[in-house]
């Protein structure tokens, strides 16, 4: 057996295709040798037009591909690519069975790009297992993201999770909206306003969705995003769950320590052993805490309160008899506690109880499902050390948290 004939082989070529020619090459300014390949097509060959009609090519163009590599060598292709004329004034290019239409690289090697990144491979690094620019890299990314984006179909659509995640800290953010159903991203658009809704709304539209038939949104207390689904989506039940509740009084718990911190060395330290639950501490740290609350009666109160809230929304998930009772209960005596940040949190759900009270009322639709997909998130920008460009930072989010939506070649081969 020859070496064309081996090669033709290794690429699983049919007729007309074969291979011609091989060579190796040594690049002038390293010791990296690189496998060039030449295919060609039988003499007197037809091919089918876009149109269904066998033509003769009217001529052809050369092109070239990055291919898999050749053990450790770099590979390419290349090939005399014919042209159809289909009509007195139109031309098409045949479209090569190892390669889709205007790429430079075969199939094979983007679904190997693509497995890389699936294995949370950040795209930089891909680029350097491969030996290719980033660049390169995000476009072959970017193409298949696409694809999937453009067959999303939003018929089903009902219930919602909205949230925001920033690209990189310090900059700026998207927002993300969750089919709360199927547990994937359905959208993604920069910013964190009111706007995000329209943009959603016309994404629906253009995703076979109707806006008119999303009967839940679950979200933050964000006026900007209420407003937005008021405006939006006004016939939506409009929940603010129970993770966005905790994290709020998360952050005036916070609040509470930061003004006794001072010089007081206990209190160092144990920012996170105040913010997690009592149930989810290990022993050394349950003693640890009960030292600061006993010493520190402000913090004492804030963490019982906390603690309490959280209980209370255990029960409302669990839909318990009297939770809602218990819960306005509980804002009685935040507010009449002497620390004003749970004054001043309680202000905020009283602005929102509409939200709360639906939660309370539903139980279990909350944002949970997004705050999981936003560790996966997060975990990638970590690896990723932030995204530079706002568009493959969202595509990227597509990617992680669109489940199905989203089929490479390695998965529809």
């Amino acid at each position: 057996m020859d070496t064309n004939m081996l090669f033709s082989i290794g690429l699983n070529l049919s007729f007309p295709w074969k291979v011609v020619k091989s060579e190796f090459r040594l690049l002038d300014e390293s010791n990296i040798r690189e496998l060039h390949i030449w295919i060609d097509f039988e003499y007197g060959s037809r091919f089918i037009s876009s149109k269904g009609t066998l033509l003769s090519p009217h001529d052809t163009v050369d092109k070239q591909w990055r291919h898999l590599n050749f053990f450790e060598h770099p590979c390419y292709l290349h090939a005399r690519v014919p042209r159809l004329k289909t009509d007195v004034s139109s031309i098409e290019m045949v479209q090569v069975p190892w390669a889709r239409h205007n790429s430079g690289f075969t199939m094979l090697f983007e679904a190997f790009a693509m497995a890389l990144i699936e294995e949370e491979t950040p795209v930089n690094s891909v680029a350097k297992t491969v030996k290719e620019y980033p660049k390169r890299i995000w476009t072959i990314f970017r193409h298949w993201i696409s694809k999937g984006k453009r067959n999303l179909n939003l018929c089903g659509v009902r219930r919602i999770g909205v949230d925001e995640t920033s690209r990189r800290k310090g900059h700026s953010y998207i927002t993300q909206f969750v089919d709360l159903d199927t547990r994937e991203t359905i959208f993604v658009c920069p910013g964190k306003d009111s706007d995000t809704f329209k943009r959603f709304s016309e994404w629906l539209i253009e995703h076979d969705g109707d806006p008119s038939l999303i009967e839940v949104v679950a979200m933050d207390m964000s006026n900007a995003f209420t407003s937005g689904c008021m405006t939006y989506f006004p016939q939506a039940h409009i929940v603010y769950d129970k993770f966005h509740i905790v994290q709020d009084t998360n952050k005036r718990l916070d609040e509470v320590r930061k003004a006794e911190v001072g010089e007081k060395k206990l209190l160092k330290g144990h920012r996170f052993t105040l913010l997690h639950l009592r149930k989810n501490l290990p022993e050394g740290r349950l003693q640890e805490l009960d030292t600061i609350l006993l010493t520190y009666p402000s913090l004492g109160k804030a963490y019982s309160l906390k603690e309490g809230l959280v209980d209370i929304l255990h029960a409302a998930t669990a839909k318990s008899q009297g939770a809602w009772e218990d819960f306005l209960k509980w804002m009685e005596m935040a507010e009449q506690s002497a620390l004003e940040p749970f004054r001043k949190l309680v202000a905020t759900f009283k602005g929102h109880l509409f939200g709360i009270k639906t939660f309370f009322e539903q139980g279990t639709i909350t944002n949970g499902v997004l705050e999981s997909l936003n560790s996966k998130v997060q975990l990638a920008k970590r690896r990723a050390r932030g995204y530079a460009n706002v568009n493959n930072f969202m595509d990227m989010v597509y990617y992680i948290n669109g489940g199905r939506n989203f089929h490479y070649p390695l998965k529809s081969t």
